[in-house]
């Protein structure tokens, strides 16, 4: 279990991994916020709320796909 963890961790923040991520969260992410924020964009209605709802979007897919890469290579080498 340890030794899955291990390898787990080591492909999460492998190089390949975060810079694949990097790039679906920036794809992803500003579609989200023009989807779910588009009435506060239009007015300029930036709240610590609104950048905190940002940043969130942008980190869930990030790590969704850290996950899922990490996953996949784990899958592969245990």
């Amino acid at each position: 279990m340890n030794r899955d963890l291990g390898i787990f961790m080591e492909n999460f923040f492998r190089r390949e991994t975060v810079l694949r991520a990097i790039r679906v969260a920036l794809v992803v992410a500003p579609v989200l916020i023009l989807i779910n924020h588009y009435d506060e964009i239009m007015v300029f209605s930036f709240t610590p709320r609104f950048y905190f709802q940002c940043f969130m979007t942008f980190f869930v897919p990030y790590m969704v796909s850290a996950y899922s890469s990490a996953k996949t290579l784990s899958s592969h080498e245990v």
